[in-house]
């Protein structure tokens, strides 16, 4: 007797054991996995909003000192190296790090005058193109 029971303890899982484990697996995951990545969408517009509304705060600090925004042609490179015609006023940089591209890897759009504002910062979101709607829609100071 001690023989069959030294074997029955040293068996293992069956077939239909891990069968079991994996379904259950599949169906957590199969829950847990949507929520998760709708979470992710959700962080990267709002660190989008974030990286715009630190930018603006920036462009007003170079107003405040120059005297005027940026130019569409400066962009937002003229917060992080001296404009050859205002070198004298300007007082930067107005940025700790240079300015890096979107969440999604797409470069923020500046433009001066904006659509609504003296100046408009744009985000064009996960796809890259105007329009859109959810993690795809525009992101703008304005």
């Amino acid at each position: 007797m001690r023989g069959f029971e030294n074997r029955a303890s040293e068996r293992g899982f069956t077939l239909l054991e891990l069968l079991v484990v994996v379904l259950i697996i599949g169906l957590l995951a199969s829950y847990v996995g949507p929520k998760y990545f709708s979470q992710v969408s959700k962080s990267e517009v709002t660190t989008a909003k974030a990286q715009i509304e630190a930018y603006a705060k920036a462009v007003d600090n170079f107003r405040l000192d120059v005297g005027r925004f940026p130019t569409t042609e400066e962009g937002l490179a003229a917060l992080m190296t001296r404009p050859a015609t205002d070198g004298d006023k300007w007082n930067g940089p107005y940025l700790r790090k240079d300015v890096i591209p979107d969440p999604w890897g797409h470069p923020y759009l500046y433009r001066s005058p904006g659509e609504k504002g003296e100046f408009a910062i744009t985000s064009y979101g996960r796809d890259g193109q105007p329009g859109g709607s959810g993690p795809d829609a525009d992101i703008s100071n304005e």
